[in-house]
């Protein structure tokens, strides 16, 4: 199974640190497990967005960057709910 052109194991590692970079940059207080959905979540819609523009991504960084700009968007749409 392939993520964005990364594999399973690796889209959990990367979408830990997503997660956890986009927790450090929105100041939220969130767990590991919450850190890596975020992150992996975070990847996986923005690309779909993406895509629908006719943007594609592959490799680590990519998805370590889409991660956190997803991540720091789905931060940004629950303190917005919860709010």
């Amino acid at each position: 199974m392939a993520l964005n052109g990364v594999g399973l194991i690796a889209a959990i590692i990367i979408g830990g640190i997503a997660g956890w970079l986009a927790e450090q940059f929105m100041k939220s207080n969130m767990g590991l497990i919450m850190n890596i959905v975020l992150g992996i979540v975070g990847a996986l819609v923005l690309n779909f967005i993406l895509a629908l523009f006719g943007f594609a991504f592959g490799g680590w960084i990519a998805y370590l960057i889409i991660g956190f700009i997803g991540a720091c968007i789905l931060i940004a749409i629950a303190r917005a709910i919860k709010r």
